[in-house]
Protein backbone atom coordinates (compact mmCIF):
# COMPACT_ATOMS: atom_id res chain seq x y z
CA UNK A 1 0.00 0.00 0.00
CA UNK A 2 1.10 3.45 -0.83
CA UNK A 3 1.89 6.38 1.45
CA UNK A 4 -0.99 8.33 -0.08
CA UNK A 5 -3.42 5.41 0.48
CA UNK A 6 -3.07 5.07 3.57
CA UNK A 7 -5.73 6.30 6.19
CA UNK A 8 -5.77 6.49 9.81
CA UNK A 9 -7.38 2.86 11.43
CA UNK A 10 -11.49 3.68 12.44
CA UNK A 11 -13.53 2.05 14.73
CA UNK A 12 -17.53 1.15 14.25
CA UNK A 13 -19.53 1.12 17.52
CA UNK A 14 -23.17 1.48 18.91
CA UNK A 15 -24.34 4.86 18.63
CA UNK A 16 -24.37 6.68 22.66
CA UNK A 17 -26.50 9.31 24.09
CA UNK A 18 -22.97 10.95 24.50
CA UNK A 19 -22.85 11.31 20.69
CA UNK A 20 -26.02 12.78 20.64
CA UNK A 21 -24.57 17.15 19.54
CA UNK A 22 -21.90 14.89 17.52
CA UNK A 23 -24.45 13.64 15.51
CA UNK A 24 -26.21 16.18 15.01
CA UNK A 25 -23.96 18.65 14.18
CA UNK A 26 -22.47 16.23 11.21
CA UNK A 27 -25.71 16.12 10.01
CA UNK A 28 -25.68 19.14 9.49
CA UNK A 29 -22.02 19.53 7.65
CA UNK A 30 -23.40 17.33 5.33
CA UNK A 31 -26.63 18.47 4.83
CA UNK A 32 -25.81 20.24 1.23
CA UNK A 33 -25.00 17.42 -0.98
CA UNK A 34 -22.12 16.31 1.79
CA UNK A 35 -21.29 19.66 2.28
CA UNK A 36 -22.49 21.96 5.06
CA UNK A 37 -26.30 23.06 5.11
CA UNK A 38 -25.95 27.08 5.64
CA UNK A 39 -26.11 27.90 2.05
CA UNK A 40 -29.24 26.48 2.33
CA UNK A 41 -31.02 26.86 5.16
CA UNK A 42 -30.03 29.07 8.00
CA UNK A 43 -31.42 26.91 11.01
CA UNK A 44 -29.61 24.19 11.79
CA UNK A 45 -31.17 23.04 15.01
CA UNK A 46 -34.80 22.66 12.82
CA UNK A 47 -32.80 20.64 10.43
CA UNK A 48 -31.15 18.63 12.54
CA UNK A 49 -34.47 17.90 14.66
CA UNK A 50 -35.88 16.96 11.46
CA UNK A 51 -33.42 14.08 10.38
CA UNK A 52 -32.07 13.08 13.71
CA UNK A 53 -34.34 13.58 16.55
CA UNK A 54 -36.31 10.45 16.14
CA UNK A 55 -33.57 7.88 15.58
CA UNK A 56 -30.89 9.23 18.48
CA UNK A 57 -33.65 9.50 20.96
CA UNK A 58 -36.17 7.22 20.46
CA UNK A 59 -34.54 4.38 18.86
CA UNK A 60 -31.06 4.66 19.49
CA UNK A 61 -29.95 0.69 19.39
CA UNK A 62 -30.60 1.30 15.81
CA UNK A 63 -27.99 3.19 14.98
CA UNK A 64 -23.84 3.35 14.71
CA UNK A 65 -21.29 5.99 13.98
CA UNK A 66 -17.65 5.88 12.81
CA UNK A 67 -15.05 6.85 14.89
CA UNK A 68 -11.27 8.51 14.22
CA UNK A 69 -9.30 9.30 16.22
CA UNK A 70 -11.80 9.60 19.04
CA UNK A 71 -13.91 11.80 16.81
CA UNK A 72 -17.39 10.71 15.42
CA UNK A 73 -16.75 10.88 11.42
CA UNK A 74 -19.63 9.59 10.21
CA UNK A 75 -22.91 7.74 11.29
CA UNK A 76 -25.95 5.06 10.27
CA UNK A 77 -29.12 5.93 11.94
CA UNK A 78 -31.16 3.30 11.25
CA UNK A 79 -35.11 2.18 12.81
CA UNK A 80 -36.53 -1.48 12.56
CA UNK A 81 -39.76 -0.09 14.06
CA UNK A 82 -41.47 1.54 10.55
CA UNK A 83 -44.67 2.18 12.25
CA UNK A 84 -43.72 3.97 15.15
CA UNK A 85 -40.81 5.68 13.17
CA UNK A 86 -44.20 7.16 10.49
CA UNK A 87 -46.29 7.97 13.21
CA UNK A 88 -43.76 10.26 15.40
CA UNK A 89 -42.92 11.69 12.26
CA UNK A 90 -45.89 12.68 11.21
CA UNK A 91 -46.57 14.62 14.87
CA UNK A 92 -43.35 15.63 14.93
CA UNK A 93 -43.57 17.33 11.49
CA UNK A 94 -46.48 18.98 12.16
CA UNK A 95 -44.37 20.63 15.72
CA UNK A 96 -41.61 21.20 13.48
CA UNK A 97 -43.83 23.09 10.32
CA UNK A 98 -45.32 25.85 13.31
CA UNK A 99 -42.06 26.51 14.96
CA UNK A 100 -40.46 26.95 11.00
CA UNK A 101 -43.42 29.33 10.33
CA UNK A 102 -42.89 31.17 13.55
CA UNK A 103 -39.34 31.48 12.52
CA UNK A 104 -40.01 32.54 9.00
CA UNK A 105 -40.20 36.16 8.89
CA UNK A 106 -36.33 36.22 11.16
CA UNK A 107 -35.32 34.19 8.33
CA UNK A 108 -32.69 35.13 4.99
CA UNK A 109 -33.74 34.86 1.32
CA UNK A 110 -32.14 31.23 1.20
CA UNK A 111 -34.01 29.84 4.09
CA UNK A 112 -37.76 31.34 2.65
CA UNK A 113 -37.03 29.85 -0.16
CA UNK A 114 -36.48 26.30 1.53
CA UNK A 115 -39.64 26.47 3.59
CA UNK A 116 -41.32 27.47 0.47
CA UNK A 117 -39.89 24.25 -1.72
CA UNK A 118 -41.19 22.18 1.25
CA UNK A 119 -44.67 23.47 1.02
CA UNK A 120 -44.75 23.55 -2.49
CA UNK A 121 -42.45 20.47 -3.64
CA UNK A 122 -40.65 18.58 -0.81
CA UNK A 123 -43.56 15.86 -0.36
CA UNK A 124 -44.13 15.42 -4.16
CA UNK A 125 -40.21 14.73 -4.82
CA UNK A 126 -39.87 12.01 -2.04
CA UNK A 127 -39.76 8.64 -4.16
CA UNK A 128 -41.93 5.43 -2.96
CA UNK A 129 -40.54 3.31 -0.37
CA UNK A 130 -41.96 0.60 1.34
CA UNK A 131 -44.14 0.98 4.39
CA UNK A 132 -43.38 -1.45 6.76
CA UNK A 133 -39.48 -2.36 6.25
CA UNK A 134 -36.66 -1.36 8.52
CA UNK A 135 -34.07 1.46 6.57
CA UNK A 136 -31.58 3.62 7.28
CA UNK A 137 -29.73 6.68 5.97
CA UNK A 138 -25.52 7.13 6.14
CA UNK A 139 -24.28 10.19 6.58
CA UNK A 140 -19.97 10.61 6.75
CA UNK A 141 -17.97 13.79 6.98
CA UNK A 142 -15.19 14.35 4.06
CA UNK A 143 -12.12 13.05 4.90
CA UNK A 144 -14.14 9.91 6.35
CA UNK A 145 -15.71 8.90 3.05
CA UNK A 146 -14.27 5.62 1.76
CA UNK A 147 -15.49 2.13 0.42
CA UNK A 148 -14.42 0.64 3.56
CA UNK A 149 -16.04 3.22 6.09
CA UNK A 150 -18.98 3.07 4.18
CA UNK A 151 -19.00 -0.97 3.88
CA UNK A 152 -18.52 -1.17 7.78
CA UNK A 153 -20.69 0.95 8.40
CA UNK A 154 -23.57 -0.79 6.71
CA UNK A 155 -21.70 -4.41 7.67
CA UNK A 156 -22.70 -3.37 11.72
CA UNK A 157 -26.23 -2.06 10.64
CA UNK A 158 -27.20 -5.47 8.25
CA UNK A 159 -25.92 -7.87 11.16
CA UNK A 160 -28.02 -6.07 13.04
CA UNK A 161 -31.08 -6.71 11.23
CA UNK A 162 -30.16 -10.15 9.78
CA UNK A 163 -29.38 -11.13 13.69
CA UNK A 164 -33.32 -9.81 14.53
CA UNK A 165 -35.04 -11.59 11.83
CA UNK A 166 -35.89 -8.56 9.54
CA UNK A 167 -36.06 -9.46 5.88
CA UNK A 168 -35.59 -6.16 4.01
CA UNK A 169 -34.19 -3.31 4.57
CA UNK A 170 -33.89 -0.30 2.25
CA UNK A 171 -32.39 3.38 2.53
CA UNK A 172 -33.45 6.27 0.38
CA UNK A 173 -29.78 7.92 -0.80
CA UNK A 174 -28.58 11.24 -2.74
CA UNK A 175 -27.53 10.86 -6.10
CA UNK A 176 -26.00 12.80 -8.67
CA UNK A 177 -23.70 12.91 -11.67
CA UNK A 178 -20.22 12.94 -9.45
CA UNK A 179 -21.55 11.07 -6.65
CA UNK A 180 -21.59 7.43 -6.13
CA UNK A 181 -24.93 6.28 -5.08
CA UNK A 182 -26.49 3.90 -6.83
CA UNK A 183 -23.83 1.77 -7.86
CA UNK A 184 -21.77 1.61 -4.56
CA UNK A 185 -24.78 0.15 -2.41
CA UNK A 186 -25.77 -1.90 -5.50
CA UNK A 187 -22.17 -3.39 -3.74
CA UNK A 188 -23.94 -4.57 -1.32
CA UNK A 189 -27.11 -6.50 -2.69
CA UNK A 190 -29.46 -3.16 -3.16
CA UNK A 191 -31.65 -2.90 -6.07
CA UNK A 192 -33.22 0.38 -7.25
CA UNK A 193 -36.71 0.42 -6.40
CA UNK A 194 -37.32 3.89 -7.66
CA UNK A 195 -35.79 7.46 -8.13
CA UNK A 196 -37.62 11.53 -8.42
CA UNK A 197 -35.36 14.72 -9.16
CA UNK A 198 -35.01 16.79 -6.04
CA UNK A 199 -35.41 20.67 -6.89
CA UNK A 200 -34.58 22.39 -3.49
CA UNK A 201 -31.04 22.64 -4.59
CA UNK A 202 -31.38 24.18 -8.22
CA UNK A 203 -30.39 27.70 -7.33
CA UNK A 204 -27.28 26.34 -5.55
CA UNK A 205 -25.76 23.23 -7.94
CA UNK A 206 -25.99 23.33 -11.62
CA UNK A 207 -26.51 19.00 -11.77
CA UNK A 208 -29.37 17.54 -11.59
CA UNK A 209 -30.56 15.80 -8.39
CA UNK A 210 -32.22 12.61 -7.54
CA UNK A 211 -33.46 10.59 -4.80
CA UNK A 212 -32.95 7.20 -5.06
CA UNK A 213 -34.80 4.18 -3.18
CA UNK A 214 -33.03 1.43 -2.89
CA UNK A 215 -34.01 -2.08 -1.03
CA UNK A 216 -32.04 -5.21 -0.15
CA UNK A 217 -33.76 -8.59 1.11
CA UNK A 218 -31.85 -9.81 3.89
CA UNK A 219 -33.27 -13.69 3.47
CA UNK A 220 -31.21 -14.66 1.04
CA UNK A 221 -28.43 -12.87 2.24
CA UNK A 222 -25.59 -14.94 4.21
CA UNK A 223 -24.85 -14.09 7.81
CA UNK A 224 -22.39 -10.40 7.68
CA UNK A 225 -19.78 -10.38 10.09
CA UNK A 226 -18.62 -6.69 11.11
CA UNK A 227 -15.11 -5.57 11.10
CA UNK A 228 -14.99 -2.89 14.00
CA UNK A 229 -11.84 -1.93 13.05
CA UNK A 230 -9.58 -0.92 9.64
CA UNK A 231 -6.08 0.09 8.28
CA UNK A 232 -7.42 0.53 4.60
Amino acid sequence: MSQTDHHPPFLIRSYRPADREAVRELCCETGFLGEPIDPVYEDRHLFADFLTTYYTDHEPESCFVLEIDGEIGGYLLGSRRPLQNQLYSFTQNIILFFRALLRYPRYQGRSRRFIRWLLMYGWREVPAAPRRVPHFHVNLLPDARRVSTTRALMSAYLSYLYQRGDKRVYGQIVTFESRRGEKMFERYGFKVLNRAEITKYKAFFPQSVYLSTVIKNLETAEPLSVTSRSRS
